[in-house]
This record gives structure tokens, C-alpha cells and sequence, in this order.
């Protein structure tokens, strides 16, 4: 039976998360000496123009009048049908709509869309590289990090547990450089940046800034797996394992790396909400369009609305990834369960 009283209590906490980090950046950007208006009407713009586009956005009313009116038309009721392009006039004209729930983050300084309609076309773009980087990741730590504590102390296993602290150590964008390099400029296989415009592209596109994010965490699920398989190596079920016949490859992978996914499936999940609100660097060395890239045009070009999207997507994600980390700790190990 599912108990409901930890999970509401999971809930509650992320989002009184979600409602801290949104409000602490709220202000933040509220005290910022610039002027958003000046920004959008450009530096030709007649003070009269400038007055007019500051009173359209909103920005002529205090910083606590604006925070109640973000705070209001985030979540409401509302029994009107918002347009599907986020463009328009109109109480509601940058609203997406869940049946009579309306949620509005407002309307882009430079855009002039509603910043729902454009988180929805960046979010899909860095999920993907998310979860291409996430496999690269598990699929070269997880198994180099096995290989590793299954010849543990040979020259060639401390060989390659020194070449993962370089992977550590190598900061993103230098690696993406290298790759692009090499496997764009060099080889001609894939492309340099960009997104493309199909699938085949979008699959094409996404290799290079997923490897360079897979080989960065990679090193670290390497070290982490090679730890925790050691230790189950040296348990007393592997060695029954061992003593019933079960072969070297069958005790690694059937007992020990089954017992140490808890922490490696943990991080993973964590490392998923991260890599969701954090692929800032990556992204803007492979000219990717996702969440990090417009989160740094908008803190740039002060777009207010752009900015409070991309901090609220990255707070629920971070919230989302721990949430399904705590799940995961059920799944996997029924002690820990409440």
C-alpha cells in the first residue's frame, strides 16, 4: 500500500523549494541597475517611447506590486481559452490552460511571446541532451568503473582511473573544442554546433555536446562504480557466489554491480535534474538551443519573464530529480521505504 502522508510531505517541501529560489531570484533581478525598457525600445528611443513600453510591461509599479502580480497570474482559474501562439493582446494572451487551470509567467521584453510558449519550444531541445548525455555517462562509467575494480591493482586499471580524474578535471568547454575538432572539423562526421531542422539532424546535432557532457560525468560514475564494486567483491555473498561455481564475468555483473546500483541509480537521478538546468556551458559552445543558452540571453538582455521561466524550470527539475531519487532509494532497497 502507497503511504500518502510521505509523499504529500515530499511534495510540500519542493515546492516551498521551488517558491524560494523563484522569489530570491525574483528580487534579485528586480534590484539589478538596468532598465529593461531602455533594453527592449533600443538606445535610439525617445524617453516618451521608453515611459510607454516601461508602463506596458508592467515596470512602473513597485517591486512588491510586480511580485504579487508575478505570484497571482502564475497559477488561476480562469474559463477562457488563451491563443496557442502566446502572441496577442489580453489578460490571458501568454497563458497555457490545464481545463479551467491557467498558468502565465508573462511575456517576453524581446520577444513579445509568452515565456510558456517559449520554454515549450527550449525545454524538449536540453531534455534531450539531458538524457543523451546521462547515457553516454552510465554506459562509459559504469563500465569502465567495473572493469576497473575487477582488475583492480593492475597497471592498466590505475592507468585508466587516472585518465577519468583528467575527465574530471578538463573543463567542458575545452573538451567540447577538442571534440568539435576532431569529429567535425577533422573527420567531417558530425556537425559542428547548431540543432539542425529533422530528427535525423536533431540526432546528428545532439552526439557531440552529449559525448562532451557524457565524458565529463563519466569519470565520475567511473570512480564511483569502481568503489562501490570493489567493496561488493570483497563481500561474503560474492564469495559464496564464488565458491558455487559462479564465473568471474557473472559474479561482477549479477551480484556486485547489482547491489551497487543504489548510489550509482541515486546519482544518475540527480545528475539528470542538473544536467537539465546546468548544460549552460555546453550548450553555448555547440550554439544548442535549450533552457541554458536562453537563460543566459535573457539574464543579458535583463528579459525579467524569460529570466523567472528558466530559473523555475531548473528549480523543478533539481526538485523533480530528487524526488525520483528518493523513489528510486524505495525501488531499489525496500529497507529504506517508510
Amino acid at each position: 500500500m502507497i503511504a500518502i502522508a510521505p509523499i504529500a510531505k515530499r511534495f510540500g517541501r519542493g515546492l516551498f523549494a521551488i517558491w524560494a529560489v523563484v522569489t530570491i531570484s525574483f528580487f534579485l533581478h528586480a534590484v539589478l541597475p538596468s532598465d529593461p525598457a531602455r533594453i527592449a525600445a533600443g538606445p535610439q528611443a525617445r524617453p516618451q517611447d521608453v515611459a510607454a513600453i516601461r508602463e506596458e510591461m508592467g515596470l512602473d509599479r513597485g517591486v512588491l506590486a510586480r511580485y504579487g502580480i508575478f505570484l497571482g497570474r502564475l497559477v488561476h482559474v480562469s474559463s477562457e481559452t488563451p491563443p496557442e501562439s502566446g502572441r496577442g493582446k489580453g489578460a490571458h494572451a501568454s497563458c497555457k490552460a490545464l481545463g479551467p487551470l491557467h498558468f502565465d509567467l508573462g511575456k517576453s521584453y524581446q520577444q513579445r511571446r509568452g515565456v510558456l510558449t517559449v520554454l515549450g519550444e527550449r525545454l524538449p531541445r536540453t531534455m534531450m541532451l539531458a538524457v543523451v548525455a546521462l547515457i553516454f555517462q552510465l554506459l562509459f562509467g559504469v563500465t569502465l568503473g567495473s572493469w576497473a575494480a575487477k582488475n583492480r591493482g593492475t597497471f592498466l586499471s590505475r592507468a585508466f582511473m587516472s585518465g577519468s580524474l583528467l575527465g574530471v578535471s578538463l573543463p567542458t568547454f575545452v573538451l567540447g573544442v577538442i571534440l568539435q575538432y576532431v569529429f567535425a572539423h577533422r573527420l567531417g562526421l558530425l556537425p559542428l554546433d547548431g540543432y539542425g531542422n529533422t530528427w535525423p539532424e536533431h540526432l546528428k546535432s545532439v552526439i557531440l555536446p552529449g559525448l562532451t557532457l557524457g565524458i565529463y560525468g563519466a569519470a565520475y560514475y567511473a570512480r564511483l562504480t569502481r568503489d562501490e564494486v570493489e567493496g561488493e567483491l570483497k563481500s561474503d555473498y560474492v564469495r559464496t557466489a564464488r565458491a558455487k561455481g559462479a564465473s568471474p564475468s557473472r559474479a561482477l555483473v549479477v551480484h556486485a554491480l547489482r547491489n551497487a546500483l543504489l548510489p550509482i541509480s541515486t546519482a544518475a537521478a540527480l545528475d539528470l535534474g542538473a544536467l537539465v538546468g546546468g548544460a549552460i556551458v555546453t550548450e553555448s559552445v555547440f550554439r544548442w538551443p535549450g533552457i541554458g543558452s536562453l537563460g543566459i540571453s535573457a539574464l543579458l538582455d535583463r528579459d525579467g519573464p524569460v529570466l523567472m521561466g528558466t530559473v523555475l524550470v531548473t528549480a523543478a527539475a533539481v526538485v523533480l530529480s530528487n524526488m525520483l531519487a528518493d523513489a528510486t532509494y524505495g525501488v531499489l532497497d525496500p529497507r529504506t521505504r517508510k
